[in-house]
C-alpha cells in the first residue's frame, strides 16, 4: 500500500499549495470584509489547502486605490475593489452610482443584472476576472452641520471616493477632498472634511458620530464593491479549484447582499445612538439634489456612450 501511494506522488506530483494575499479596503468589522474573510475560508477548506486566502482589510497591505492595479499586475492574486473609485479608466465603472436611478435593493439587483456583462468584459480587458460582487446599502448625506437647503451645502469640504462624489461636490457647491475608507475617522476629527456621501455602514463602522452630527437619508444610489482575481493566475487554477472558488464565491455574494440588507437599519439605529441626528431629507432639500443628479445622469450617459445607454434602457424596460 504503501509503495503504491509513493509510485503514485512520484509519478503524478502534486502541485504545490498556493497562498493567495487578498487586500481590502474597508476595516475587518465592515460587513464586506466579514464577508471576504467567510469566502476565503471557504476557499481554502474547500480546496483541502491547495488555494488559501489571507485577508487584509482596513487597507492595510494596499491602500484602497491600489488594490485594483496590484490585481492587474501580478503583485497579488485577487483582492476587492469599489469600482466606481476608477471611472475615470472607464465610464462603465459608473453605472452603480448614477444618482436616483434606482433607490432599493431590488431595484439595484435588476440594473446589476444588465451591467454586469459590460463591466465584466471592461474587467477582462484590463486581465481581472469578476469572482463575486456585493452592493453598499442605500447611500445618505452625511454632515457636521444642518443643512436644510442647497445654500447650506456650499462651502462644505466633502469627502469624495470617485468621479461622481466628486462632481456631486462640484454641482451642489462644496468642495471635493479624496479621502480614502481608512482615513475617514482621520480626516472628519481633523477638520479635513466636513461631509460626505455613504451609508449608514461606513459612518456606523468609523464612529462619524464622534465628529459629524446628520445624516439625511436620501437614498442617492447603491455602489458595489467587487472581488476580482488575475486573469493569467485564474487560467492556472485547476478545474475542480475553480469549481470550488465560484461555489464560495456564490455564496459570498449571497450572504453578503443578506447582510447589506439587514445591516441598513442596524447601523441607522446605531448613528442615533450615538447621537446623531438621523432623518430624511426635506422635500426643498431632495429636489435640489434630484435636479443635481439628472444632470449627472446625462453626463454619464454621454461618457459612458452606446454601452452606458444600453445599460439604462434595459434596465428600463424590465
Amino acid at each position: 500500500m504503501t509503495t503504491t501511494v509513493i509510485v503514485a506522488a512520484t509519478t503524478f506530483p502534486a502541485l504545490a499549495a498556493e497562498k493567495w494575499d487578498m487586500p481590502m479596503a474597508y476595516s475587518g468589522s465592515n460587513f464586506h470584509s466579514v464577508t471576504g474573510a467567510e469566502f476565503a475560508n471557504c476557499v481554502t477548506t474547500g480546496t483541502g489547502g491547495d488555494i488559501t486566502i489571507s485577508t487584509h482589510p482596513g487597507g492595510s497591505l494596499f491602500a484602497g486605490a491600489d488594490i485594483k492595479r496590484a490585481i492587474q499586475t501580478g503583485q497579488v492574486p485577487i483582492g476587492e475593489r469599489l469600482l466606481s473609485g476608477h471611472q475615470n479608466e472607464s465610464a462603465i465603472f459608473g453605472w452603480d452610482s448614477i444618482p436616483f436611478l434606482v433607490s432599493s435593493f431590488d431595484e439595484h439587483a435588476k440594473l446589476y443584472e444588465v451591467a454586469k456583462p459590460a463591466v465584466e468584459e471592461v474587467l477582462a480587458e484590463q486581465n481581472l476576472t469578476l469572482l463575486y460582487s456585493v452592493p453598499w446599502p442605500p447611500q445618505g448625506l452625511y454632515f457636521r452641520n444642518e443643512v436644510k437647503t442647497m445654500d447650506d451645502m456650499k462651502g462644505v469640504k466633502f469627502r469624495s471616493y470617485n468621479n461622481a462624489t466628486s462632481r456631486l461636490a462640484e454641482l451642489t457647491g462644496m468642495l471635493p477632498v479624496t479621502i480614502e475608507a481608512a482615513e475617514i475617522s482621520q480626516a472628519f476629527a481633523t477638520g479635513v472634511a466636513d461631509s460626505m456621501v455613504s451609508s449608514g455602514a461606513t459612518g456606523y463602522d468609523r464612529k462619524v458620530w464622534e465628529s459629524l452630527n446628520y445624516f439625511y437619508s436620501v437614498d442617492a444610489w447603491l455602489p458595489r464593491n467587487y472581488v476580482m482575481v488575475n486573469s493569467e493566475v485564474w487560467a492556472g487554477v485547476s478545474e475542480a479549484s475553480k469549481n470550488v472558488i465560484q461555489a464560495c464565491a456564490q455564496m459570498a455574494e449571497y450572504a453578503g447582499t443578506w447582510r447589506a440588507k439587514e445591516y441598513t437599519g442596524f447601523t441607522l439605529a446605531g448613528l442615533a445612538a450615538g447621537g446623531m441626528t438621523v432623518e430624511p431629507a426635506n422635500d426643498a432639500l431632495m429636489a435640489g439634489l434630484k435636479e443635481v443628479g439628472a444632470t449627472m445622469t446625462t453626463e454619464w450617459l454621454e461618457a459612458a456612450g452606446e454601452a452606458g445607454v444600453g445599460i439604462v434602457e434595459a434596465f428600463k424596460a424590465q
